[in-house]
């Protein structure tokens, strides 16, 4: 019986065992991640459609936030670029402005409830009839109990939506 307890003693030390030697060079690699991880910048990756996906990281509800990114240059938009109106409470474009690199786009989102959220905006050329692309939003959205994200580069808090709190109504100056 001791000779079985040291059988199923040795299979679980040799279960929690680390490599050593040479191996333990990419065995480190467990520990740093990816490049694009550790971007601090909004990110915007282009579909397979052609439209762009622009994640902006962790966000707090009730929250407006001015975000500015860059959509790369391409011949599908010209040089004057314009939103087209799409009835959305949430995100507004503020202005698009074509530089060397592309399209600098600064919207106001404001985080209205907690999750992943996807907000779409349609840019339209003003030259070319047909061409237009869409570009959607993604945030991830705290509840306001978890603390303050901190911001990638190019998303500025501009200010906290107003409500309701009732601790506020309980509170009565000293005369």
């Amino acid at each position: 019986m001791a000779a079985a307890n040291k059988a199923g003693a040795r299979a679980k030390v040799g279960g929690v065992r680390f490599a050593s030697g040479p191996s333990v060079e990419t065995s480190q690699g467990h520990v740093h991640f990816d490049e694009k991880l550790h971007d601090s910048v909004v990110m915007v990756t282009q579909e397979k459609d052609g439209n762009f996906l622009v994640k902006v990281g962790f966000l707090k509800i009730m929250h407006k936030y001015e975000i500015t990114f860059t959509l790369p240059a391409g011949p599908w938009l010209g040089q004057n670029v314009c939103a087209v109106p799409v009835p959305n409470l949430n995100l507004k474009v503020l202005s698009i402005t074509p530089g060397s690199e592309g399209y600098s786009v600064k919207c106001e989102y404001i985080a209205h409830k907690e999750g992943v959220l996807k907000e779409e905006m349609v840019l339209s050329s003003e030259t070319h009839d047909s061409s237009c692309v869409k570009v959607v939003v993604q945030a991830r959205v705290m509840d306001r109990h978890h603390g303050t994200p901190m911001l990638l580069e190019g998303v500025r808090c501009v200010g906290a939506e107003l409500e309701y709190d009732s601790e506020q109504s309980d509170w009565h100056g000293f005369d």
